[in-house]
């Protein structure tokens, strides 16, 4: 039976959510809005509430018109709707569809990009000990991933032998890259990030250099 080692899987319950700083393009969301200010979340990070005209992380806020908000990125702009997936703005360094991710890394050294599943935001955690997708029970709840019809499996992880299931993603999305039929397990424990694991990462050419980690599509 095909295993997916994890031996990341009590580090990762252990640490809190660090920023990913896409140097491709942004990950902008909206969280919530009051009155004329809107919550912005950039790049997976803490959320802000602004008003209009101030910027936050590079984001400037335009206008908010109820439960939506108008923002400027390096001269671009784009409606965003309270609770929607992330969208990617700015970054000029690649045209929007390329297969390139950059991602710099937190303090501790870990990539923690924000990113779609099946067009759903999540929080990742670029981890290449696990051979595939791994995610929590309640996360798939969230997103609404029907895991109970998928294939039963089971992992080892740090704590043992756990069951879990093995299902596959419609699709999975970081910054401008986006793959589809990526296959994935769901465990029962709580997990802060999303794993990216091995079935979304060996699509892509790896390479880092100091505090950023380049992924470039090979297929």
């Amino acid at each position: 039976m095909h295993r997916p080692a994890l031996p990341t899987l009590l580090l990762v319950a252990a640490m809190g959510l660090g920023l990913a700083g896409a140097a491709v393009a942004q990950q902008v969301s909206i969280g919530g809005v009051s009155g004329s200010r809107a919550l912005l979340i950039v790049d997976g990070g803490a959320p802000r509430f602004v008003a209009a005209g101030q910027s936050h992380q590079g984001v400037k806020l335009l206008r908010v018109d109820g439960d939506t908000a108008t923002v400027e990125i390096e001269g671009r702009r784009q409606t965003l709707r309270v609770g929607e997936a992330p969208v990617s703005l700015g970054g000029g360094g690649a045209p929007q569809g390329s297969g390139r991710v950059v991602m710099t890394a937190d303090s501790r050294g870990h990539f923690s990009p924000a990113g779609q599943i099946n067009g759903r935001a999540v929080q990742f955690l670029v981890d290449t000990g696990a051979t595939e997708v791994i995610l929590s029970e309640s996360e798939a709840k969230r997103i609404n991933l029907d895991f109970a019809k998928g294939q039963r499996v089971t992992v080892s992880t740090a704590n043992g032998q756990v069951n879990g299931h093995r299902i596959q993603l419609d699709s999975v999305r970081v910054g401008e890259a986006q793959i589809f039929g990526v296959s994935a397990i769901v465990l029962p424990q709580p997990m802060p990030s999303v794993l990216l694991g091995n079935s979304f990462l060996n699509r892509f050419q790896m390479q880092r250099t100091n505090d950023q980690l380049t992924l470039d599509r090979r297929y």
